[in-house]
């Protein structure tokens, strides 16, 4: 069984004693081991990228930049090498996973435009004869704790944009998939990128503690749970570090009663059940406007039903299992719960095996109705294959269930009218907004960013990672002699 080791300064590393299985969750048996990072393998892997972090800085934007043009190129030309080494440690479906590799290159092509967007600014004559301008400063070694559910693409959104504007990174993947992470390492030292600029370290809890508390480390970006997203903000922030958290969802779309039914019943079907819900931007409540809810309902019955469920590498699988048997366990709860609290199972394949994949974490497709708003199927993130189906007389009512809600990730309006549209996109407390768009995922040339208990810290992933690995320096020049003493603080 192979063995996925951390990389650090350019090289593989076995640094650890402590290792752990990565399991196929569609079989339940280990697939390689991963290696526990101790303090000593975290602190070399830190002391690698600040010995890096001069010479790359110093690095012209241009090679920067050439380096990931070469990187964008290996991601592209192994996509199938990768999307494979994903659909065995993750689940999802290699044309799911596939998807997520683009989706990371893209992450990639934007950082290749460092030259033309990590530039500062100039304002000539800001007083006689004096010039004021803004440059952009690499902040140093940065940290990216990322999620299992995409492990190429958050950790792209994070390493394109750092290493673009100049610093050097950790990245902590998630121990349960991690081995596309080093396969991506591998590529980026191919492209060119200097050792010790980029590296990889895989751990618990005492890992993610030990690269936020040192004195090395200036800035953090994590994704995954709220709960854990809060811990790692306050902790970061107590430590004087910049720092990014994002966490969970409960994205809601809001049906009107003038939407085509059976376009809405697609998109919530891919949309909610796409991935096994393991998306952080998955619709889990659809919000029926109106008297449509039970005719909406009959469309997403024959749906849900004829899903196939099965191994993400099989060629008729549209849904795969779940990360792992307590993810599994913890949703197959959630809806028994619900149920006996008085919620309507409308489809209910939560309890489903799969044919030769006894073993295997699989939940399949589960539509509830009648929950009533206390009900934890609404309140939490269940991060599987299961939607609500709720019901109101109004888009106000609808906007409101949105506001109410802890979670501020994303948020859809399917609707032909444009004044609906309009004061939805007006109102819907949400960081990333749908119309007609199930998935409203902006391309990387804008933002990933939730709000409310979504997110915590004031910049999102992609684009507006600018701002977030770079700080300013504001410089006030003057060249001619200006003789004579004042006192005074005047302007300029």
């Amino acid at each position: 069984m192979r063995t996925i080791p951390h990389w650090i300064n350019g090289a593989p590393v076995e640094g650890g004693s402590d290792t752990i299985d990565v399991l196929d969750p569609a079989t339940d048996q280990p697939v390689a081991t991963v290696p526990m990072a101790d303090a000593a393998t975290v602190d070399a892997a830190i002391a690698a990228a600040a010995n890096a972090f001069d010479s790359w800085a110093a690095t012209a934007l241009s090679k920067r930049a050439q380096v990931l043009y070469r990187f964008r190129e290996l991601l592209l030309a192994n996509r199938s090498e990768l999307a494979a080494m994903i659909t065995e440690e993750h689940g999802k479906t290699l044309d799911d996973a596939a998807g997520e590799i683009s989706r990371a290159a893209d992450s990639v092509e934007l950082a290749c435009g460092g030259p033309a967007l990590a530039r500062g600014g100039t304002s000539l004559q800001t007083g006689p004869n004096i010039d004021t301008k803004s440059v952009l400063h690499p902040l140093g070694v940065c940290v990216g704790i990322t999620p299992f559910n995409f492990p190429a693409m958050m950790g792209m959104m994070m390493v394109s944009v750092a290493l673009a504007a100049g610093n050097t990174f950790v990245w902590k993947p998630s121990e349960q998939d991690p081995g596309v992470c080093l396969r991506i390492a591998e590529l980026f030292r191919e492209a060119g990128l200097p050792d010790g600029v980029l590296n990889v370290v895989h751990g618990r809890q005492d890992t993610v503690e030990q690269l936020i508390d040192s004195p090395d480390t200036e800035a953090v970006s994590f994704v995954g749970s709220s709960k854990v997203a809060h811990i790692v903000y306050s902790r970061a922030a107590a430590a004087g570090k910049r720092v990014q958290a994002f966490g969970g969802a409960k994205n809601h779309m809001i049906v009107m009663p003038d939407a085509d039914l059976d376009v809405v019943a697609d998109q919530l079907t891919s949309a909610c059940f796409g991935a096994a819900g393991q998306r952080c931007m998955a619709i889990s409540v659809a919000v029926v406007v109106g008297d449509t809810a039970e005719p909406l309902l009959e469309k997403l019955v024959g749906r849900a039903r004829q899903v196939r469920l099965g191994a993400g590498d099989a060629p008729d699988t549209e849904v795969g299992p779940v990360i792992n048997r307590q993810s599994q366990q913890r949703i197959q709860a959630a809806v028994k719960e619900a149920v006996a609290a008085g919620a309507r199972a409308v489809v209910d394949r939560s309890a489903e095996v799969v044919p030769g994949h006894e073993g295997g974490y699989f939940i399949g497709p589960t539509v509830l109705a009648d929950v009533d708003v206390s009900s934890p199927a609404y309140q939490e993130e269940l991060f599987g294959p299961v939607l609500v189906v709720m019901r109101v007389d109004s888009l106000n009512d609808g906007l409101a269930l949105i506001a109410n809600h802890r979670y501020g990730n994303g948020a859809s309006i399917f609707t032909r009218d444009g004044a609906a549209a309009n004061e939805f996109e007006r109102r819907a407390s949400a960081g990333m907004v749908g119309i007609n768009v199930a998935i409203p995922v902006p391309v990387a040339a804008y933002a990933v960013q939730g709000w409310k208990d979504s997110a915590y810290g004031d910049t999102g992933l992609n684009n507006a990672s600018w701002s977030f690995y770079t700080r300013p320096k504001y410089v006030t020049s003057r060249w001619d002699s200006v003789a004579g003493t004042d006192f005074g603080f005047r302007p300029n």
